[in-house]
């Protein structure tokens, strides 16, 4: 029988072979190396080989080629010699630094920054309609001002004059393209305008409840969806990734003593977050603006934890939350030894340090979670004519029953309870008889 030599054909995508940019300055607020390996985890995160990394100590980004002649060559030699795909920048490029640099390493080598390396995460990781339309609105104010050469052929043809020269055929297109974008945009807007109606509806809605609302916020892959999940069962998806999960996402908790709180957890955040992300991502951080409590999570296996926890509280600021009463939860103590530990509690002394893998120090979180409820609500001696009988639901759905009695005169109650209840039962207050 004859044999037929078959060659298998390779149908994966290999991933593209990147390299690191980095610039130092004097004034910047993360060493160098460290933004660098965060830089590879957003690459690793995005489906990119890194294969190397450059650097230069600068005063100021140069403002045309934000690195110098002399090390823009150096970049252009080490991408021949390592088959480069793309050239990630540490920090942002302006479109006129973006296309100097293209046009000195030449196609066809891919120039990015960090802005749009996170952009494409975003894009990747979006599931709910809301976190789709909010990565294409960041994207698409990125590309806007970067919208540029793609027509310059048909407006070199107007220089040598001629027939149709006159009709400016290249600037037109380009206009033609700049407009679509911002339609686009403008319709993106209204979308979420409409959207984040809704979602006030809803938080009124909830307001309205009395129920103790709790955010989760912290750096990317600190661990808020695995404490999330800990605390509530809530089986959100959490991975060993940066940007794991976009989507808001709201759990019912069950506290000591049977009080109802809700948890969300919001976006992660990342030191240098684009401000588009945050005005693209404000509806979504809505929730933390609108929450009684914000839980700040921190991995504290981390050697920058102290650094994640600023950038958080940066981020924080910006939004409008800062003032916000809020409680830093070092997460991940599992991965630390006795004297790391003793050192967060020695530091942070008011702040509730844990495991969302092995459950250490959960307990002392929820009771810090329930002491915090507790001083939202107001403690209330009252007493149910048997009449209104029908109030005990609401009062046991809505409030903390410290002591009930059925009496001659009436049911007699003692509770912890929200506003909105406060308001309900304000007529049968008495003065409180605790036994």
């Amino acid at each position: 029988m004859k044999q037929t030599n078959t060659k298998l054909i390779e149908t994966a995508l290999k991933p593209e072979r990147a390299l690191l940019m980095g610039i130092e300055t004097p004034y910047a607020t993360w060493p160098l190396n460290r933004s660098l390996e965060e830089l590879a985890r957003l690459a690793d995160t995005a489906g990119v080989e890194v294969i190397s990394h450059l650097s230069q100590r600068l005063v100021h980004p140069h403002p045309r080629s934000f690195i110098g002649s002399g090390k823009l060559e150096e970049l252009k030699h080490k991408i021949d010699r390592l088959s480069i795909d793309v050239v990630i920048f540490d920090d942002d490029l302006s479109p006129a630094q973006q296309s100097h640099i293209e046009k000195a390493l030449g196609e066809p080598v891919k120039v990015i920054d960090r802005t749009a390396l996170i952009l494409d995460i975003f894009g990747r990781h979006a599931v709910t309609r809301e976190g789709r339309l909010q990565v294409q609105l960041a994207q698409l104010q990125y590309l806007l001002p970067r919208l540029r050469g793609m027509w310059s052929h048909l407006a070199n043809e107007q220089s040598r004059g001629g027939i149709c020269s006159r009709f400016g055929q290249g600037e037109s297109q380009l206009e033609i393209d700049r407009r679509l974008v911002r339609d686009r945009i403008s319709a993106l807007q209204r979308q979420l305008k409409e959207l984040e109606r809704r979602r006030r509806v809803q938080a009124q809605k909830r307001l309205g409840s009395d129920i103790f609302r709790v955010a989760l916020a912290g750096y990317t892959n600190a661990g808020k969806s695995s404490l999330l999940n800990r605390l509530t069962n809530a089986q959100v998806l959490a991975e060993d990734k940066l940007f794991a999960t976009l989507d808001a996402t709201t759990r019912t908790l069950v506290l000591p003593g049977n009080r109802r709180i809700t948890i969300t957890d919001t976006v992660g955040f990342i030191q240098k977050l684009p401000h588009k992300l945050v005005e693209s991502f404000r509806s979504t951080l809505s929730e933390v603006l609108s929450a009684d409590l914000i839980l700040i999570v921190v991995d504290a296996s981390d050697v920058d934890a102290e650094r994640h926890l600023v950038a958080v509280q940066s981020v924080l600021r910006e939004i409008g939350a800062d003032e916000h009463i809020s409680v830093v939860v070092y997460n991940k103590i599992d991965a630390l030894n006795s004297l790391e530990r003793d050192h967060i509690t020695a530091v942070h002394p008011d702040a509730i340090s844990c495991s969302a893998l092995d459950g250490r120090g959960i307990d002392t979180l929820l009771k810090r979670l329930s002491l915090e409820a507790r001083t939202h609500e107001k403690l209330m001696s009252i007493r149910i004519p048997y009449s209104r009988a029908n109030l005990l639901d609401q009062i046991h759905r809505e409030a903390h029953v410290l002591q009930e009695e059925y009496q001659a005169e009436g049911i007699y109650v003692v509770i912890r309870c929200g506003k909105k209840l406060q308001h309900v039962l304000e007529g049968y207050q008495e003065e409180a008889k605790i036994m």
